[in-house]
Formats: structure tokens, sequence, C-alpha cells
């Protein structure tokens, strides 16, 4: 039995050791990492065992958080289409970007469990464990493109006829616009983080699931190059110039290497289909 409440990383460092234990992958979800510590130290026992009452940053969080991450697929797909002008490009890159990454964690997670591989478990799950963390760094993205557009509007709205209001309403617009180009170079920097991931799946991760890290590279090369498009859209609104020119000759770098990575491993995919 567990008296009052628990810090979340206590509970997936227990669900970790358990799963370690029985030489399983650990780059699972937090729920499911949660399931196990529960089941596995018994806490569920004597009666149901709910992490929003019992773990203190789902019982601080409620009512808080990411809005577009926590709608179902069909939901975030509706609310896309609405006449809303956000969620856009930038948040749905985010989401692609999340789910090709979720893929390379996928086929990590059915290597490691491959039979035959036993002994390759640990390798398979130190993948599993950098996938894991950089679809979730992406889909937090999702919300906080939204959160950058919905700044500048903000923005906009200021008064600007007082005097001094004008210079103080051009600030925040350039401030509100410049981090709205910052969040779209985040998502692709940390897209990027995920190359190799999808690399290894395609090269030394299980053969039966070659196809899908091949579409988890398709949906990378989509995040980096949609995410690029929400950094080119701002800019000219920008009067910084060497910010300009440092944002666009970093986002021309990662594309590139993107590009690059991203016919390498599918010609490794062709040659195994």
């Amino acid at each position: 039995e567990l008296v009052g409440l628990i810090p979340l990383d206590a509970m997936l460092d227990a669900g970790r050791y358990f799963l370690k234990k029985q030489q399983r992958s650990t780059g699972v979800s937090d729920a499911e990492l949660i399931k196990i510590a529960v089941k596995s130290m018994g806490l569920d026992e004597l009666y149901p065992f709910k992490p929003e009452e019992k773990i203190i940053e789902y019982m601080i969080s409620q009512g808080e958080g990411n809005i577009l991450a926590g709608l179902s697929l069909k939901g975030f797909m509706e609310e896309t289409a609405s006449e809303s002008l956000a969620p856009g490009g930038g948040s749905v890159s985010a989401a692609m970007g999340s789910l090709g990454a979720a893929l390379g964690t996928m086929v990590a997670n059915l290597s490691s469990h491959k039979r035959g591989w036993d002994d390759r478990w640990e390798e398979f799950s130190d993948w599993a464990d950098q996938g894991k963390a950089i679809q979730e760094e992406l889909m937090n993205l999702v919300d906080e493109d939204t959160r950058a557009f919905n700044r500048i509007i903000e923005a906009y709205r200021m008064p600007s006829k007082a005097a001094g209001e004008s210079s103080s309403k051009q600030k925040a617009v350039e401030d509100a616009t410049k981090n709205a180009i910052m969040v779209p170079l985040r998502i692709m920097q940390t897209a990027v983080k995920a190359l190799d991931l999808l690399d290894a799946m395609v090269g030394t991760g299980n053969p039966n699931s070659v196809s899908d890290a091949g579409v988890g590279i398709l949906a990378l090369g989509a995040c980096v190059r949609g995410a690029f498009l929400n950094v080119r859209t701002n800019m000219k609104e920008i009067e910084d110039k060497a910010f300009t020119d440092r944002v666009m000759k970093e986002g021309k770098a990662l594309l590139k290497s993107v590009e690059k990575m991203e016919g390498l491993i599918l010609s490794g995919v062709e040659k195994k289909l």
C-alpha cells in the first residue's frame, strides 16, 4: 500500500527496474512504466491504484498541460481542419515528427523481443529510450507551436495610439515573431536527433519491421521540411537581420542533413524489402 503521494520519477524508475529484471525494453510510455511498477509492487492489491490521484505531478497538472497533444487522433485532425487559425503547419509538423520517432521506437522494442536476439535486448532498449525521449519532446512542441502563434496575435492586439505604446507594441510583435520562428527551428533540431535511431533500426533492427522504419524516416522528413516552411514564413516580419541570417543558416543545414540521411535510409529499406 502506498500512503500519500509519490513523485512521478520514482514510479518511472521502479517500472524501468522491473522491466530490466525481466530483460525487457524500458523504452515504453510512462503509462506502461507506471502499470509495470504498480503490478510488480502489488500497489493495486488492496484497491485500484489511480495515477492521477497518487502521483504528485499528475495531481498538480490537472486541468493544465498540453491541449492539442491530449486530443484523440480524430480530435486533432478535426481541430486542424476547423476554421480556427491554429493548430497549423508547425503543430502538424511536430506531430508527424513524433510519429516518425515513435515508429523507430516501435522497431527497437520489437527487436528487443525478437526470438534468438535475447543477448541484444539491452542494445535495443537503449535505442527505444532515445526514441521515446525524442517523440515526447516533439509532442510537447505540438502545443508550443500553437502557443507561439497565439502570442503573435496577442501582440498585434496591443494598443498603439498613445505615446510610447507604438514602440512597445512593435517590440512585442518582434519578440513574439522571433519566438514563433524559434519553435519550428526547435522542431527541426529535435527531429534530426531521431535520424540515428531510424538508421540503426533499418540497418540492424528486426528485418520484419524495416518498412515501419521507412515510414518513420518519411514522416521525419516531412516534419523537418514542414517546420522549415514555418521558420521561413515569419522571417519577413523580422527587422533583426543578424537573427534571420543565423536561423536560416542553421535551418538549411538541418534540412540538408535530413535529406542526405533520408536517401541513405530509404536505400537501405529498399535493399531489405
